[in-house]
This record gives structure tokens, sequence and C-alpha cells, in this order.
């Protein structure tokens, strides 16, 4: 599937409010364990989301819709939440996402991208040049990626539980 601005931004505004369902409210044993040594639990997820919400998306979009001589994207630290999160309960983090997540999908729909604009280009400091369309999409499947990783960290708590149920659950094994 081509990238669809309108399509995307269905599932941007879901995510925040699907994950206060999944994990608001519930115990630390299901919120806190993570699948083993530099591995991530949902409570550290949500925090990278909330730190991407705030560096990433919007100001490289930003950066790119600028147009101006400096297109370089600023290198995104992907462990920060682990100093931002520390100590914050997991509902407010929830709370600071869907509240972001708002102001960051507002500001998105009131530029009124055109397919010449999400041509435009920036530079990400790995990959070189990247187009808005390209980042766009990366941040929905980014979401969809880590809903996907906290589903499989949550499953994988009972993968003992199970028993012989194991063989018809992949999940378990990922």
């Amino acid at each position: 599937m081509d990238f669809d601005l309108a399509t995307g931004i269905a599932v941007l505004e879901r995510t925040p409010h699907a994950l206060r369902a999944m994990l608001a409210g519930l115990p630390s044993a299901w919120t806190e364990p993570n699948e083993g040594p530099e591995t991530w639990s949902p409570f550290v997820v949500v925090g990278h989301l909330v730190h991407g919400e705030r560096v990433n998306w919007i100001p490289r979009a930003q950066l790119i819709l600028a147009q101006g001589e400096q297109r370089r994207f600023t290198p995104f630290d992907r462990f920060a939440q682990l100093r931002e999160s520390e100590g914050k309960p997991l509902v407010d983090l929830l709370d600071e996402l869907v509240r972001l997540r708002a102001e960051s999908l507002a500001t998105l729909v009131g530029w009124r991208l055109a397919d010449d604009q999400l041509a435009l280009q920036g530079e990400h400091p790995e990959f070189g040049p990247v187009t808005l369309r390209q980042l766009l999409a990366t941040w929905v499947a980014h979401d969809l990626a880590h809903t996907a990783q906290i589903a499989r960290v949550m499953a994988k708590q009972y993968r003992a539980a199970v028993g012989p149920w194991r063989a018809f659950l992949p999940i378990m094994d990922r």
C-alpha cells in the first residue's frame, strides 16, 4: 500500500487511546517486564513514544517543510525515555502521549499537505535524503511496531502458563 495521509492519520490518532485502554490500571507485573537484557517493557515503550512525540516526528517534518539551509535532522536519542520517564506513573505517560499526539495531529492536519510537499526532503543522520512522505509513513509503522512489541512482551508473561497451546501461539517465541 502506498502512503496515504488520511489513512495514516487514522492509525496515529488511535494509537495513544489503544495503548491507554490496553495498559492503564494494569499491575506492574504486566507493564514492567521485558524480554531480557537490552529490551523494553511496555512502560519503557510508552516513554519512548512520548519522547518521540516531543522531539522526532513533527520537529523533523517542520525542518523538511522549512526547506532552509539546515535540513539535517538532529540524531534521535532512542534511550532518552529511560531518563525522562523514571519515577513517573504509567498512567501519566499515557495521558501525556494522548495530549501530545493530539497536538501533533492538529499541527499535521493544519498544514494541509499537498503531494509536492510530501515529496520534499530532509536529511537523516544515518540514511541521508528522506522525504516527508517517508517520515510520516515511518511514524505510522513505528506506532504499529511498538504496539505489537507491547503485546508480544505481555503475551510472553504467560509463556509457561499456556502449556501445550504454546505450539499455536508463535508470539511466544518471537
